[in-house]
């Protein structure tokens, strides 16, 4: 039955590669199983009920794109978009939260439109393959970007980021970590890279999630042998999974369908759904033709076969995620970490999806799964995307120039949407002025885009 479902064969894949690259999709985002509800209780909502919520909407939007594209991606509620929600709309705004989920509630809707009359294929398809290529190697460095500091091996300082040490560290954020708590994370963070590399090297089927385990385990190891402390003060928890409470899935209540229309013909209600509405076109977007460009999914002309149902999977979870309570639903770029294990097919997506599920019944085991030790994973998956480089024309500086800057611009300003912003924007720029824009036949939807990205950086 699943061959027939996932046409597993004409992808050449199994069941076992399948759920395999599921399961390490799952481990590497399920994290946002614990920094969502964190992150959106900042702005005064329920976190149990957020939990719920996210777990929900993760399942409900993955199995979306299980069914409606057969995609090996997961979605999930987006890290940065969460954050907006919470610190600028909410916090820095001053409105509800219940206004900010009626945001999202309504962009979902507008980006069903758009699914349905084809504008988010189209933009899909008006991006150059060069430009594609680049969006995939600046989402690895990113990717990697964002490993590093969830391991803490790169932390802020005096030249903005620097390599860990406790002083800086301390320094930065104002705490007093010793080497019992950040400290030992930071070293096994980095003998977990060196373990997952090794595994990679030697072609150990499902070396990422191995890499994932194997350098949690060394943990929990350390935390028996007293060599780690936990210090939750400071974000460092005990990391044996707790029952204390038996298994109880937290009430939905407190944030299902909590929507407030009241402002929706605000000037400013306006401008908060064209933030979201930009955030995750083009992070959903990228994320999918960085993904799929590893996966070799796009055709001769760098389009991506079925990606009206991807797309409509992502509109549709973002509009049952505000019912639900939870902030924007994008596909997350670490699926490309169960891509890297093999996962071609809708299968994948539907594993990790029914691992959404299943957590809110073994919500301990999950959420004790610490940041460090999926670090290396994000790590070892960004080196497999950058290896895209390859194939960006480099002799062509009017297509180079372009790529550099749209690689550079999404960890730098850690955003994969403005690396796109600033890709297009260079593009256009580079062959309009000086004039390979005939040769190249650059498309009427390039020229539009680089004016709203214009206009956005104006007005938003």
């Amino acid at each position: 039955m699943l061959e027939k479902i996932f046409k597993l064969s004409k992808h050449h894949t199994n069941v076992k590669t399948e759920i395999l690259a599921g399961i390490t999709t799952f481990m590497t985002m399920a994290y946002i199983l614990a920094v969502n509800p964190s992150i959106l209780a900042a702005a005064g909502m329920d976190q149990g009920a957020v939990f719920t919520a996210t777990a929900l909407a993760s399942f409900l939007g993955t199995l979306c794109m299980a069914l409606f594209a057969n995609y090996p991606f997961a979605l999930a509620p987006g890290m940065g978009l969460n954050a907006y929600f919470a610190y600028t709309v909410v916090i820095g705004m001053g409105y509800s939260w219940q206004t900010a989920l009626t945001a999202v509630f309504v962009e979902g809707l507008i980006f069903i439109v758009l699914s349905i009359t084809n504008v988010r294929e189209a933009i899909f398809n008006a991006i150059p393959k060069n430009l594609k290529s680049a969006v995939s190697v600046g989402i690895g460095l990113f990717i990697a970007f964002i490993g590093l500091q969830n391991a803490n091996i790169s932390i802020g300082g005096a030249t903005l980021v620097e390599l860990f040490s406790i002083e800086g560290y301390n320094l930065a954020n104002g705490v007093e970590a010793t080497m019992n708590d950040v400290g030992i994370t930071v070293l096994l963070a980095i003998i977990g890279v060196v373990i997952t590399g090794i595994l990679v090297v030697k072609k150990i089927k499902g070396n990422i999630l191995w890499g994932i385990l194997i350098t949690w385990i060394m943990g929990i190891i350390c935390q028996f042998a007293g060599f780690y402390i936990p210090n939750p003060e400071l974000g460092f928890y005990n990391l044996l999974p707790d029952f204390s409470n038996g298994i109880a899935v937290p009430s939905l209540a407190p944030v299902f369908f909590k929507l407030d229309f009241s402002n929706v013909f605000s000037l400013n209600f306006i401008v908060i759904i064209s933030a979201f509405l930009f955030v995750d076109l083009f992070d959903t977007i990228g994320t999918l033709i960085g993904v799929s460009s590893k996966a070799g999914m796009l055709d001769e002309e760098g389009k991506l076969p079925g990606i009206k149902g991807a797309l409509m999977a992502d509109a549709v979870a973002t509009t049952a995620g505000a019912v639900l309570g939870t902030s924007t639903i994008t596909t997350f770029v670490e699926s490309a970490s169960g891509v890297t294990e093999g996962g071609r097919t809708g299968l994948t997506a539907l594993t990790a999806g029914v691992l959404f599920a299943l957590s809110l019944l073994l919500s301990p085991i999950f959420l004790a799964i610490p940041s460090y030790a999926t670090a290396p994973a994000l790590i070892i998956v960004g080196f497999y995307m950058l290896s895209n480089v390859v194939n960006i024309d480099f002799e062509d500086d009017s297509e180079a120039i372009p790529c550099f800057i749209c690689i550079s611009a999404m960890p730098f300003f850690y955003s994969i949407s403005e690396g796109i912003s600033m890709g297009v924007l260079s593009y256009v720029g580079v062959n309009l002025f000086t004039g390979k824009f005939k040769e190249k036949k650059i498309s009427a939807l390039m020229y539009i885009l680089a004016v709203l990205f214009i206009l956005k950086y104006i007005f938003l």
